[in-house]
């Protein structure tokens, strides 16, 4: 058991040393796993060939990982430090101030923790009593308080029994914070080895669970804002320390990716972790089913059902597995960074609940001249989103050649819950008015990090059902942070005239492939918008009344642009028309987009 005179006398200074040691180190991994990505991994696409690229590749995703868990690791030791010593601090100041009423009082402080002190003479002595000196110990049951109404108490004494219960109850403190923090501590560490396994991963999520549970006084998860706006979470993180947002990055990492205004920069390496973190535990799941069985089996009545993939799948089987290929697909994007110009991907959102969602932007949109932002629509979810997040690769390419002396962004944003059939889910409302929220969140957040609406020209791109989507935000009371508005293949956007999105007419464009039925499809459902009106075609009127429109209807609006294109997903053909006017859009060339 510690004395008084350790607690007094101990360097706590040094714990918050040793503490900024460990940030150093966890900050200049971080900044090695950025070159890594951004600076190094680049020139392998272009000076090596084959086996030596593969091997080459595997190197640099394998260091990438590295330097990850030791920023995060070694962001737990400095977080589990600091705490350490600021629980100790305050239980050292305790005593001190206990310290320092026994010495004002002219108490005596025994080794014991015990207080020596003078008899009073102020009250009349009790019956047998004796004029000298006391001893107080901590424990008194009920102190002799001045005040308390015991007629022959001595005042000295009640002050000294609380001397000494201060005291006691510091030094218990500090005790129980030592050993809390010693264990955790212990267990902060790694094997020895350069791969980082699923194992380590699982570890460090352990290792997260228990520093939050311990420093829960020091760090707590409750002072993170919650259901705030962007311009308010903003707010929050600028006035902390670096050292704070350093410790809130490393501790919750989720919450933090997840803050809408805040850098980019911050949200990515946030981001990182879960998502490491989330593929190791994944694949944990999916290891403890067991090989996937054969999905078919020949049975004497032919091809039939397998009954164990059957039970495999209702276990999580395809749904672990869907959520793997998704996550391989951000990792395929991080590490073609540097492939034909490609810019470094920030991962600005990541999670697996539901369906799974991911953000995943090409280039700092922070510091973009133009920045797009794409809304995919049914069935869009984690484990798709390879196709979705090529689809923005793409549009960055198309982009960035119509603008090359500006920075441009492109974001495949899968931040809502979409709907994952077309019937019943995608002929209904709430998804979109239940995702417009969370979008108009983002943009705003986008905004606030840009520097305000005039920071960069900002371009909302809607896929089916995505347009829906762009529609219920767009119509939502407030300013859509977004200048222009693309819809491909829309079904509608709950609204009956271009004029009617916050835009403005002038800054809505339509593209819809003739053999596109999604806009048909989308009527029947209701999710256009009605006005009173005529509909035409090539200016022909046809219909007249109360009527239906979706943003490929010419009495819809829009600037409907030339499609070159065919079926629902092929707006984003390479060198294609398609591809090429919504570059034009996105570069806010608008005299180089296609007329139909």
């Amino acid at each position: 058991m510690p004395t008084w005179q350790q607690l007094r006398d101990a360097k706590l200074t040094e714990y918050e040393d040793a503490a900024d040691g460990w940030g150093t180190v966890s900050n200049r991994a971080d900044a090695a796993r950025i070159r890594v990505d951004q600076e190094m991994a680049a020139p392998i696409h272009t000076t090596q060939k084959g086996e030596a690229k593969t091997a080459a590749q595997h190197d640099m995703t394998r260091l990438s990982r590295n330097y990850q868990y030791l920023h995060g690791e070694c962001g737990l030791v400095r977080t589990t430090l600091n705490a350490l010593a600021a629980e100790l601090i305050d239980a050292q100041k305790k005593l001190q101030q206990a310290l320092d009423d026994a010495a004002d009082l002219k108490f005596t402080v025994n080794e014991d923790g015990s207080v020596e002190y003078p008899q009073s003479t102020q009250l009349p002595m009790a019956a047998g009593a004796s004029a000298g000196n006391g001893v107080a110990k901590p424990g008194a049951p009920v102190p002799f308080l001045p005040g308390a109404g015991e007629a022959q108490g001595d005042p000295n004494k009640g002050k000294a029994e609380d001397i000494a219960e201060r005291i006691r109850q510091a030094v218990s403190s500090a005790v129980e914070t030592d050993n809390r923090y010693a264990g955790i501590l212990r267990r902060l560490k790694a094997p020895d080895g350069l791969e980082v396994t699923d194992d380590m991963l699982m570890d460090e999520v352990r290792d997260m669970g228990e520093v939050r549970k311990a420093t829960g006084k020091y760090l707590g998860k409750e002072h993170i804002p919650h259901g705030a706006s962007p311009a308010e979470n903003r707010k929050w993180w600028d006035g902390l320390t670096q050292e704070q947002r350093e410790e809130y990055q490393t501790l919750f990492p989720a919450e933090i990716g997840a803050l809408d205004g805040i850098p980019s920069a911050v949200r990515d390496s946030s981001n990182r972790i879960v998502l490491d973190e989330a593929r190791a535990q994944v694949q944990q799941k999916l290891d403890a089913l067991g090989p996937e069985p054969s999905k078919t089996i020949i049975t004497a009545g032919g091809m039939v059902r397998n009954p164990e993939w059957t039970a495999w799948d209702a276990m999580g089987g395809s749904k672990y597995t869907g959520q793997l290929e998704g996550m391989k697909a951000i990792q395929s994007r991080f590490d073609g960074t540097g492939v034909d110009g490609l810019p470094p991907a920030y991962l600005l959102g990541f999670d697996v609940k539901g369906n799974g969602h991911v953000i995943l932007a090409n280039g700092n949109p922070d510091t973009a001249d133009n920045t797009a932002v794409y809304v995919p629509g049914t069935k869009s979810k984690l484990a798709g989103a390879h196709g979705d997040i090529k689809r923005m690769q793409d549009v960055w390419d198309a982009s960035h050649s119509l603008a090359p002396g500006k920075s441009t962004c492109t974001i495949t944003w899968i931040g809502y819950d979409a709907p994952q059939s077309i019937v019943p889910e995608a002929m209904e409302k709430h998804w979109a008015y239940e995702g417009a929220p969370k979008l108009n969140n983002f943009l705003e957040g986008l905004q606030t990090v840009q520097g305000g609406p005039d920071a960069s020209h900002t371009t909302l791109i809607g896929h089916s059902y995505g347009s829906t989507t762009v529609g219920a935000a767009s119509k939502a009371p407030g300013h859509l942070a977004a200048d222009d508005i693309v819809v491909a293949g829309s079904p509608g956007m709950l609204v009956g005239d271009a004029s009617d999105l916050d835009v403005g007419k002038d800054h809505v464009w339509a593209e819809a492939a003739r053999d596109d039925m999604v806009p048909l499809g989308g009527k029947t459902a209701g999710l256009g918008g009605y006005k009173w009106g005529v509909e035409t075609w090539h200016g022909v009127p046809y219909n007249a009344g109360y009527v239906q429109t979706v943003p490929s209807d010419e009495a819809f609006g829009a600037h409907r642009m030339a499609v070159d294109t065919s079926g629902h997903s092929g707006y984003w053909r390479e060198d294609s028309t398609s591809i090429g006017n919504q570059a034009a859009v996105v570069a806010g060339r608008y005299d180089q987009v296609v007329d139909p």
